[in-house]
């Protein structure tokens, strides 16, 4: 397996409580590790039953879904 395995699993930053306009803050420990800034995108998708909710950087989902996109292409070459 590739890469260290305490990289690997969830950290919990603590909690937040959504404000009356719908707005959350993120903790501050957690935008220092990941680096968010004012001006980074993140992308808001759900989870499954609607009791999950994912933030991630624009630019990673981005990078990853460029990254899968040549991974099929290579594989639909060798078919």
């Amino acid at each position: 397996m590739k890469g260290n395995f305490d990289e690997m699993h969830p950290i919990f930053y603590g909690s937040t409580t959504v404000g009356e306009r719908g707005q959350v803050v993120i903790p501050a420990e957690a935008r220092r590790d990941m680096d968010i800034t004012p001006a980074t995108k993140l992308l808001v998708m759900g989870g499954p039953h609607k009791n999950l909710l994912i933030l991630a950087k624009a630019e990673y989902v981005t990078a990853f879904m460029t990254k899968i996109t040549d991974m099929v292409n290579q594989f639909k070459d060798k078919v």
